[in-house]
């Protein structure tokens, strides 16, 4: 069963509530995140999400104009750096405090509002 944006999110939360597993997930978490690399060819978290879903096509097209031309550079400055074999000088590498979730808010609304869609597109009247 493919994962919701919704599901993801509560599960980082309990995650995150439950000390135990802080101590244990979150360090993990950040070498995944190391040895991934992305942030080495100025990508951020975001970026890497699939587009190719109705959820994050929506998304897509709530984000503001500035972030949509920024997200569209870095993808581009990715995709050249991957082409030639090269990553980022140390200095144009993205930090942990800018990776922050521009897309999620989005991501969550359209997913509550395709959930919506669903139920009442099922909605059984009951005379």
């Amino acid at each position: 069963m493919p994962q919701t944006f919704t599901s993801i999110v509560k599960i980082g939360d309990f995650i995150l509530k439950t000390p135990a597993l802080a101590k244990v997930v979150v360090p993990v978490a950040q070498q995944f995140i190391n040895f991934s690399g992305y942030r080495k060819l100025g990508l951020r978290f975001d970026d890497l999400i699939e587009e190719e879903n109705n959820v994050a096509q929506k998304a897509l097209g709530r984000i503001a104009a500035d972030e949509s031309y920024a997200r569209n550079f870095r993808m581009l400055r990715a995709h050249q750096q991957s082409l030639t074999h090269h990553l980022l000088p140390k200095a144009q590498w993205v930090k942990p405090e800018e990776d922050t979730p521009y897309m999620l808010p989005y991501l969550l609304e359209a997913e509550a509002e395709v959930k919506e869609k669903q139920d009442l597109d099922n909605l059984e009247l009951v005379k």
